[in-house]
């Protein structure tokens, strides 16, 4: 029995699994969706970076463009591109689980930022100093190299999910 048990043990640490009580034991608590039959989703804000919402339209000199759509399709094409890391942090945000987003180990938060389709929200950031300074090197670059909102007028996300509207947005 007591060479069963080993075994047994041994062969879950071979596939990776988790024993009770470690890491993978964690609930994850959210609002979930089906996306199929077997297949579920939580969804959860990412850690420190407010990306523009996907309703929400920024404006350059030709006028008003879908900037949310943007940055969601950017976010979207990073996710593609390879495995994503997320790592829960924090309490809830708008109802919503908060998590640290890598993908290739690359932070998603932060290229979101360094792209111009989502801005530092650094006081949520708390002991993550390393990160907050990041993140707001990636803004300047973006804000100094014009790019994403950066190249015209836009609302902070925060102020535009409490209804601030740029004037092509009230019509």
């Amino acid at each position: 029995m007591r060479r069963a048990l080993i075994l047994s043990g041994l062969a879950l640490a071979a596939c990776g699994a988790a024993t009770p009580g470690e890491q993978g034991d964690r609930p994850l608590t959210g609002k979930a969706r089906a996306l199929d039959g077997d297949t579920v989703s939580i969804d959860f804000r990412l850690s420190g970076a407010d990306a523009f919402d996907s309703r929400q339209l920024c404006r350059i000199d030709s006028g008003c463009y879908p900037c949310g759509k943007l940055a969601q399709d950017a976010t979207a094409r990073m996710l593609r591109s390879g495995e994503a890391t997320i790592r829960m942090v924090g309490a809830s945000s708008y109802g919503r689980p908060v998590a640290i987003v890598t993908v290739n180990g690359s932070d998603l938060g932060e290229q979101l930022i360094a792209q111009g389709w989502a801005v530092p929200a650094t006081r949520y950031l708390g002991d993550y100093r390393a990160r907050a300074a990041r993140y707001m090197e990636a803004y300047e670059e973006a804000r100094t190299g014009r790019r994403g909102v950066h190249a015209g007028a836009w609302i902070d996300p925060e102020k535009w999910r409490r209804g601030e509207r740029l004037a092509c947005e009230r019509r």
